[in-house]
């Protein structure tokens, strides 16, 4: 573990990790004594909070505008840390979670918005329209119901005896103090709620919630995606099918309705609507969504990722290279007092990951929207070699080792499917490779293809991940498509892709 800072350590955490070997025996008779009687120290039970502004642009006067991060004494995460490995074990061996909830189970926010974009699209490509609703819960880690949430364990899960008694001394007796300015409060008892800055408390907080994907399959007409405490909902129709809305506002009050029998809460300010539709039929389609209609925008940010009513994220491509260009001017302030390996990390961490973030589903971008982004990686690459801006790129680009902007996308892509096909990935991205089959013996049987969905439209279901990773995947090379790891795939992948980038 990396090591943190909480005013409550005792020891240093950086002090402690450099003397680990000397202390761990004791460390691990203390941990071995908490889980076999069931207890956890109240010391691990101690946190102290320290309200951050979830925006810079807000006014710090407001103690709404705070997001209250707990610190909790390392020690407490290390035991979390051992626990929660074997309760993540226990829920993939039982595939306890929900197949659509996307957090802590190594899948990423891309996955979630990959499979959402890949829907969409396929049924814009089938002549339907969408509409795509955000909900987000206030405070939803804060009002976990403790008592609930043990019934679940016990219940649901099956934990009793020991097990379920070390969940319960975990939970209750938890204290809180808030740090400001190396200044700490009086300590108050926390009746509610699982800590943020836990460990566990993010593993807890998704078993409390499990049922809510039950209630949304019974909605035939919706579907769903879930990361955390965000919820999307969405659901697609043609225009002789409007009945199907109703089935999507009875859903949302569903939720709202069993939300509120859980001690929990819709933050109804941050709810929003798109509809992915053609400019005339917005408004007809506005009307038959009730209460929604007011919540209804042009675009909407979904993870990090703006999307549009034409699904084209071409309002996230103007403000990914805003940006990025506002990261570049600010660096470029330091080329003069910083290493050239220090610069290159820099704008890795400003540049290079701002253009990677979700470049998965880049593939709705038109050409100059991943020209503009190439702007961006070209102006990177100069500022990093102090190249003049009319010498040609390519060399530079070439001798960072930096793949072009449309080659770095065809490989988080490759990749992803690289790993869906090895179970690497989320079940849900899976279903979407059906693996290439034939009545008769040909040729290419036996050479891993993939069968490529029919699309009507290029700019529609042909953009799709399940068409465009299909595609690409078939035009890999056979001891690519073979590869029996994914760094051995992905250190070859590069390499191929790099030959036809610059060669």
């Amino acid at each position: 573990m990396r090591p943190s800072f909480c005013p409550l350590d005792v020891v240093p955490s950086s002090l402690l990790l450099k003397v680990w070997d000397v202390v761990v025996p004791h460390i691990a008779k203390l941990f071995n004594i908490s889980l076999s009687t069931g207890s956890v120290p109240s010391y691990f039970k101690q946190a102290a909070s320290s309200p951050i502004l979830k925006k810079p642009n807000l006014d710090p006067s407001e103690p709404g505008h705070y997001r209250p991060i707990s610190k909790l004494p390392f020690l407490a995460k290390v035991l979390e840390k051992l626990v929660a490995g074997q309760l993540t074990t226990f829920l993939d061996l039982n595939n306890v979670l929900d197949k659509f909830q996307s957090i802590h189970r190594m899948h990423s926010t891309e996955a979630a918005l990959l499979k959402l974009s890949s829907d969409v699209l396929m049924a814009a490509d089938s002549g339907q329209y969408t509409v795509l609703v955000l909900l987000d819960l206030s405070s939803a880690f804060d009002t976990v119901d403790h008592k609930i949430l043990l019934h679940r364990l016990h219940s649901d899960l099956g934990f009793s005896g020991t097990v379920l008694k070390w969940f319960s001394s975990y939970l209750y007796n938890r204290t809180l103090s808030v740090c400001v300015n190396k200044i700490r409060s009086e300590v108050t008892s926390l009746l509610h709620g699982v800590p943020q800055g836990s460990v566990l408390g993010p593993i807890l907080f998704l078993l409390y919630i499990c049922p809510l994907g039950e209630i949304i399959k019974s909605f035939t007409n919706v579907s769903y995606c879930l990361y955390a405490d965000d919820i999307q909902l969405y659901c697609s129709f043609k225009d002789t099918e409007f009945n199907k809305l109703a089935d999507l506002l009875d859903c949302i009050e569903c939720i709202k309705d069993w939300l509120a029998s859980k001690c929990l809460q819709l933050n109804s300010r941050k709810t929003e609507t798109l509809i992915i539709a053609p400019e005339q039929k917005v408004l007809l389609i506005k009307e038959h969504l009730g209460t929604l209609s007011s919540s209804v925008q042009t675009s909407l940010r979904n993870l990090g990722v703006l999307f549009d009513q034409s699904m084209s994220l071409s309002c996230h491509s103007k403000h990914l290279v805003k940006n990025c260009f506002y990261h570049l001017r600010n660096i470029s302030k330091l080329r003069a007092f910083t290493s050239e390996l220090d610069l290159e990390m820099i704008i890795h961490a400003f540049i290079s990951s701002h253009l990677d973030y979700c470049n998965s589903i880049f593939t709705c971008f038109n050409k100059s929207d991943v020209s503009r982004l190439q702007l961006v990686q070209n102006a990177a690459a100069r500022l990093l070699t102090g190249t003049n801006r009319r010498v040609h790129i390519t060399p530079v680009l070439s001798s960072l080792h930096w793949l072009p902007v449309k080659f770095r996308i065809y490989f988080k892509i490759l990749v992803l499917t690289f790993r869906a096909l090895n179970g690497q990935a989320p079940q849900y991205l899976s279903e979407l490779l059906i693996p290439h089959s034939s009545g008769r013996t040909l040729r290419s049987s036996g050479q891993n293809l993939l069968k490529v969905p029919k699309t009507r439209f290029k700019t529609r279901g042909g953009l799709s991940f399940q068409a465009v990773a299909l595609r690409l995947w078939n035009d890999l090379p056979l001891f690519l498509r073979v590869a029996d790891s994914v760094d051995s795939f992905k250190k070859q992948l590069k390499t191929l892709l790099f030959r036809q980038a610059f060669m």
